[in-house]
Parts: C-alpha cells; sequence; structure tokens
C-alpha cells in the first residue's frame, strides 16, 4: 500500500514537472506537501508520535518508488533533506517541546533543516569549528557551514556543533541542537551548483546565537552517538534513489530504443544500444537487492557491524550501476540525449551527485576496507 501510494504521488508530479522547476530554479512545494499530506515524512516515526512506525526496509521503498515513477533525483533529495532531522530526533529527542516539533514534522507540518557539513570538516565531522559555549541558563554559538539545503523552507534546524565548559577550551564532543527558523542571528547565502536546482544549499553563518538548554538534542557532548543510527538510513536511502532515478532513465531509454528508427530498423534491435541497457538492468537489479538486505539487517538489530558494512557496499554499488545506466540512458538518445525536452541530460546531472554526498565513494571504500575486510585505517 505504501508503495502503491508512493507511486501515485509520484505521476502527479512527472519529468516536466521537475524539468520546469529544475528551468526556474522554483522549490517544488507542492510535492513536498503532497509527501507530508500522505504520511511519508513519518513512515519510520513511532505511531505514539504520528508516525507510522514502519522499519528502514519500508522507507527506502517509498524512496525508489518515488524517484522512478516521478522526476528522479528531484524526488530524492526532497525527501532526504526532510528525514535526517525527523528520524535524528526519532531516536534522540527527549523533551515534550522536542517531541512536539517531531509530531509536526512526521506530519509533513514543519521541515528540519540538517547543519553539519563545514568548508574545513565534510567527511571529517569532528573537525568542525562551529563551537557553542555552554552558560548558566543557555548556550553561545559562533560558527559557519556550507552546503545545508532547505533552510528557505524549513522551520526548524539541527544544528551540529563543538561544545566547550564554559572557561575550558578542551572540546568535550559534538552536540545537537535543535533550532527555531527563521532566526536574526543565522544569516545565509545560496551557492550556485550544477543540478537539483530545485533546492538552495547555502553558506550559513551563525553570529552569537543564544539558544536555551532546552534546545540540545540528547546529551551533551554525545551528539554523534544519535546521529548514528541516522547514517546507515541516509547511505540506503541515497543508494534506493540512484536506483530509482537510474529505472525511470533506463526505461525511458528502452522505450526510446525501441520507437527511433535508424536504416528501416529500431536502433534497440543492434548489440551496441542493447547490450549496454541489459548490462545495466542487470546491475541496478542486484545492487537493489543489496540495499534490500541492508535495511532488513538494520531493521532486524542483532549485528549492528554487519548492517553499517552491508549499508555501504550497496549505497557503493547501487550508485556506481545508477551512474552507468543513466549514462547508457542518455547515449542511447544520441544528440537528443542533451537536450533537456528529454530529461535524460538532467537525470544524468543529478545522479552524479550521489558520488559525492552523503559520502563520497573513496570513503565508502575506507569504510569497506577497514571494518569489513579488516585492514589498516587507510587515511
Amino acid at each position: 500500500m505504501m508503495v502503491a501510494t508512493a507511486e501515485a504521488v509520484a505521476q502527479r508530479f512527472g519529468p516536466e514537472y521537475w524539468r520546469e522547476h529544475d528551468e526556474s530554479e522554483a522549490y517544488p512545494e507542492a510535492f513536498i506537501a503532497a509527501l507530508g499530506e500522505h504520511g511519508f515524512f513519518g513512515v519510520t516515526v513511532p505511531e505514539a508520535l504520528g508516525g507510522s512506525g514502519q522499519g528502514l526496509s519500508e522507507l527506502v521503498l517509498v524512496m525508489e518508488a518515488l524517484c522512478r515513477c516521478g522526476g528522479g533525483g528531484g524526488p530524492a533529495l526532497g525527501y532526504l533533506f526532510g528525514l535526517l532531522g525527523t528520524m535524528t530526533l526519532a531516536h534522540a529527542a527527549k523533551s515534550e517541546r522536542q517531541l512536539g516539533d517531531l509530531r509536526a514534522l512526521a506530519a509533513g507540518e514543519k521541515l528540519c533543516a540538517f547543519a553539519l557539513s563545514e568548508p574545513d570538516a565534510g567527511t571529517n565531522s569532528f573537525n568542525i569549528s562551529t563551537a557553542a559555549i555552554e552558560r548558566e541558563d543557555d548556550f553561545v554559538i559562533n560558527g559557519a557551514k556550507w552546503f545545508i539545503t532547505n533552510l528557505q523552507h524549513s522551520q526548524r534546524l539541527l544544528l551540529v556543533s563543538q561544545t566547550r565548559r564554559l572557561g575550558s577550551d578542551e572540546s568535550c564532543g559534538l552536540s545537537l541542537f535543535l533550532v527555531d527558523l527563521p532566526n536574526a542571528a543565522l544569516t545565509f547565502t545560496p551557492t550556485p551548483k550544477h543540478g537539483f536546482n530545485y533546492y538552495k544549499s547555502n553558506q550559513l553563518f551563525i553570529d552569537n546565537l543564544v539558544v536555551p538548554k532546552s534546545a540540545l538534542v540528547g546529551e551533551l557532548g554525545k551528539g554523534f552517538a544519535s546521529l548514528a543510527p541516522t547514517l546507515n538510513a541516509e547511505r540506503l536511502l541515497v543508494a534506493a534513489g540512484a536506483v530509482g532515478t537510474a529505472r525511470l532513465a533506463l526505461q525511458a531509454a528502452v522505450g526510446y530504443a525501441k520507437e527511433r528508427k535508424v536504416f528501416k530498423a529500431p536502433i534497440g534491435s543492434h548489440q551496441a544500444i542493447q547490450h549496454p541497457l541489459a548490462a545495466a538492468h542487470a546491475n541496478l537489479e542486484a545492487a537493489w537487492l543489496m540495499i534490500a538486505e541492508a535495511a532488513a539487517l538494520d531493521d532486524a538489530g542483532t549485528s549492528p557491524e554487519r548492517a553499517a558494512g552491508m549499508a555501504n557496499m550497496a549505497k557503493y554499488v547501487a550508485v556506481e550501476a545508477a551512474i552507468e545506466a543513466c549514462y547508457q540512458s542518455l547515449q542511447t538518445y544520441g544528440g537528443a540525449g542533451y537536450a533537456r525536452e528529454y530529461h535524460q541530460e538532467r537525470w544524468w546531472r543529478e545522479v552524479q551527485l550521489f558520488r559525492l554526498a552523503p559520502l563520497t565513494q573513496q570513503m565508502t571504500l575506507n569504510f569497506i576496507g577497514q571494518h569489513v575486510l579488516g585492514m589498516p585505517k587507510s587515511y
């Protein structure tokens, strides 16, 4: 039922919707609202807090369906950005105010942006310089973030900061703070980028942001532990979005190859066209099986290390398979694939991001080498 609903929602916002929004750099407000109306932001939130109480297996099914039946990468990032803060709060929120926010996020009534990355701290999250100084009744936060997406349309911000005890320069670890938006202490500037122009990614400047002690999410100095349950989900959601995007591109390319005739024969009858598409399909199906297994392992909760390893492997394999599928799909169109009206160039642009975020393929291989194969740390 969830997949059928996701497919129906996605079909309301087909490729033309996303092409127009990409060209005009317009936020897909109607699509995001539809996700909220159907409860998709609350799939993994407990029923007592307004969610569906489902697992990661259901979540990746929804993500794949939204991308496969709609606009490719466009739905992937919109859905992912609406989930990261929500999933973290579902693990770590304790106060009534935070639980109230979680209910609103699960219902799609509010959106929560997520701020971790900094110019000198991408993958190395512990190197962030944004600092929260603890006082008697509150915290004062200063710093800067970059590539923080959707600040323009969010009502909350989950902000990751170093926390230092008053009177000491010694770091006591990362901490999470739930901040209301807009806020005069927060200013941001959009960063022009290669694709995904539906969502603004911003440089964020934090100037003497004062938050009460009640804004702290989870335990002081243990913010990474609060984020950890979200990491496998993030990787698998990106993998599922990549597969869904590639399946959409491949489906369009197969249809074109059946209809386009050159020298009195459909181009799909030629092995130079047919074989790359067949190989891409096979690789996508294999990647999807890895995603399903990784999600099931995460839901079972009996082997966290194996689940993390499988999530990283699934992300790596799925992204590589998706990029190849989108490339071959674009090539099927020849010169027409370069035209925006056929959508292939957009899907090709968008799937490139999955090689870089939320974790580069190289860092994914580092994780596999160290934590799955047991080799020495390589960086």
